[in-house]
């Protein structure tokens, strides 16, 4: 009985790895990494920074979302971000989102 839990255990953690590792990914083929980093500022905020500031909000997934696709400005320096809609699709935009938001 050990021995199952033990392999449902690695099991699940290596299916819990796989999809964390496809958000950066993810991010990396999506060309976010050209203008945002996980941990520092290059063009626009670090991906961690933007975790803290929407930490606890209710709407940050639905409105970070939207801000990929339709791009936006003024919440972090000078320099809007462009829209990407036609490069990402929504779903796509929601899981970044998503995977930004569990960053600390």
């Amino acid at each position: 009985m050990k021995y199952l839990l033990l392999i449902a255990t690695l099991v699940a953690g290596s299916a819990i790895s796989a999809e964390a590792l496809a958000n950066p990914q993810l991010a990396k083929s999506k060309n976010c990494m050209a203008c945002h980093s996980v941990d520092a500022k290059i063009v626009g905020p670090a991906f961690k920074d933007v975790a803290k500031k929407y930490a606890g909000q209710k709407d940050a997934e639905t409105k970070l979302t939207q801000k990929v696709l339709a791009g936006g400005g003024g919440v972090w320096g000078a320099v809007p971000m462009p829209a990407n809609k036609g490069q990402v699709s929504e779903a796509e935009a929601r899981e970044l989102v998503k995977w930004i938001l569990t960053l600390k």
